[in-house]
């Protein structure tokens, strides 16, 4: 019985999933940008662990150019 009510109930949800998906697709977007920014940002910390460290007034040097 419980099998039927899974088997009876997969269609609806994936119909509401639909509508969901199309209602906030703004939303959606910033989430996926979001996760993508952040492996970005993982990543480049995880190569920075490995790079030699620079110095305070190397960085700002750069900046003030």
């Amino acid at each position: 019985m419980l099998e039927d009510q899974a088997q009876a109930l997969k269609p609806i949800v994936k119909e509401i999933l639909h509508e969901l998906l199309l209602q906030e697709r703004e939303t959606l977007t910033d989430v996926i940008y979001e996760v993508i920014e952040d492996i970005a940002l993982a990543k480049a910390i995880e190569e920075g662990l490995h790079d030699e460290n620079v110095s305070r007034e190397e960085i700002f040097s750069l900046l003030a150019e």
